[in-house]
């Protein structure tokens, strides 16, 4: 499989148990643990402002609040636009960007996407162990199950 199939692959991945996930978050909304949406608001924050560094469009709030249906756009959204980036730009092209303290990096879009993906697969576990904790049965999200 060559790099820009497993990415999109990733992505789609990503995309599909987000939308899950979304929607047992709205079925649960009133009973869901404190932090759980804004957590869930902070990874497609996040992708956003990496997909915006990569394609210089204006970036949201790394913190910024959505309803769980805004989620659900936004998630759609950056998933077409990485899907667009894997079409547009090589790999290997070096991003300048400033973070959020204003420091300035440099990194390939190799690796922004991977960093993408990982760091969804992180807070996600958070969601998913915050949901088990208050009683919760979370969705499975298992990469192996997406592919089966």
């Amino acid at each position: 499989m060559e790099m820009r199939d497993f990415f999109s692959d990733i992505f789609d991945y990503h995309n599909h148990f987000n939308q899950k996930l979304i929607g047992q978050l709205i079925d649960n909304e009133r009973v869901l643990p404190a932090g759980t949406i804004p957590l869930f608001c902070h990874i497609i924050n996040a992708h956003q402002i990496w997909n915006s560094r990569i394609t210089n469009r204006e970036k949201f709030g790394v913190h910024q609040l959505h309803s769980l249906s805004i989620c659900s756009q936004i998630d759609n959204d950056n998933f077409k636009e990485t899907q667009n980036i894997l079409k547009r730009f090589s790999l290997d092209k070096r991003i300048m960007y400033s973070n959020s303290k204003g420091n300035e990096f440099g990194n390939s879009i190799r690796d922004i996407l991977f960093h993408i993906a990982n760091h969804s697969s992180h807070h996600k576990g958070q969601i998913i162990s915050a949901l088990r904790q208050s009683g919760i049965e979370p969705i499975v999200t298992d990469y192996i199950f997406y592919k089966r």
